[in-house]
């Protein structure tokens, strides 16, 4: 069953929330030259179910780093999506798992920049759906008016961002979404935000079409989407911009190098990827652009 806390925010707190966040990350200012390499390699993964679960699936893959670098691996996962953004800023993570909104809110605040990005199904892109019951009689994004959604996070691109711009894109959200919904929620997880829906406890749902998969066969037949936004790439690996360059060259390459080979079967602890494909930041500048446009990046 869902997690029974669900969390609403209005539109006007939700963006006073997002102006504080930024305000943090905005004071960080300071340069810092390159470390030397380090004994501990700190790395925060974000979590898209229970976090518990999450820690424990990890496991295996946090062993691995451990052997095939040769230093202590401290891993962490964090409760809510600002958090692995804060992490970085403030060095207590050198890495981290992250979705592209989390990525450029690092990169604009705290210099961090991206190494890799996950694949699935052969592609490094995905897509936003909106969720109902098949049952609810609701067919179109419209008929959700006066109705309730949950979303994953407010720093999630997939889980709000996303379905946000496409509820806009369609002019059925002018500023906020609260003027089109009779209520939002942050779940904080895809699953619990798709069980949400599946349980009767929201009409509908904007979130990862991966969030799909989180559910029972049987349970997934209860479900439709009725909207689709448009691509956004896949969740990427972070590393803070003043890490060790042979750190951070060591890291891409274990990580890369499960792409094929004897430990391969290690993917699907890590989040059920299918591979890894190398990144720069340009290939985030859309969701950049996205992101300036609803207020969570300011300036140039």
């Amino acid at each position: 069953m869902i997690r029974r806390i669900l969390l609403g925010r209005s539109g006007t707190e939700l963006l006073a929330w997002v102006a504080m966040v930024i305000l943090v990350f905005a004071s960080f200012t300071g340069a810092f030259a390159e470390e030397p390499p380090s004994d501990t390699l700190k790395v925060v993964f974000i979590a898209y179910q229970n976090p518990g679960k999450v820690a424990e699936d990890l496991k295996p893959v946090v062993a691995y780093m451990e052997k095939t670098l040769g230093v202590k691996v401290k891993d962490y996962v964090a409760t809510d999506y600002a958090g692995v953004v804060e992490a970085l800023r403030n060095k207590s993570a050198d890495m981290g798992f992250m979705g592209p909104l989390q990525y450029v809110m690092a990169h604009k605040y705290a210099g961090a920049y991206p190494i890799l990005g996950e694949v699935y199904g052969k592609k490094a892109s995905y897509v936003s759906r909106i969720f109902v019951r098949k049952d609810s009689g609701i067919k179109s994004l419209s008929d959700l008016r006066g109705k309730t959604i949950a979303f994953t996070d407010p720093l999630s691109s997939s889980g709000y961002l996303y379905p946000l711009d496409l509820f806009k894109d369609k002019g059925l959200v002018k500023a906020k979404p609260e003027d089109f919904f009779r209520r939002v929620y942050y779940a904080g997880g895809d699953e619990q935000a798709i069980r949400s829906v599946l349980n009767n406890f929201t009409d509908s749902a904007g979130i990862g079409q991966f969030a799909y998969s989180l559910l029972k066969p049987a349970e997934r037949d209860a479900l439709v989407y009725i909207g689709e936004s448009k691509p956004l790439p896949s969740h990427c690996i972070v590393v803070r911009k003043d890490l060790n360059a042979g750190t951070v060259k060591a890291v891409q390459d274990a990580l890369f190098a499960l792409n094929e080979g004897p430990n391969t079967g290690l993917l699907k602890n890590l989040y059920g990827v299918d591979g890894y494909v190398k990144v720069t930041h340009k290939d985030f500048e859309e969701v950049e652009g996205v992101a300036r446009e609803h207020g969570f990046i300011k300036g140039e």
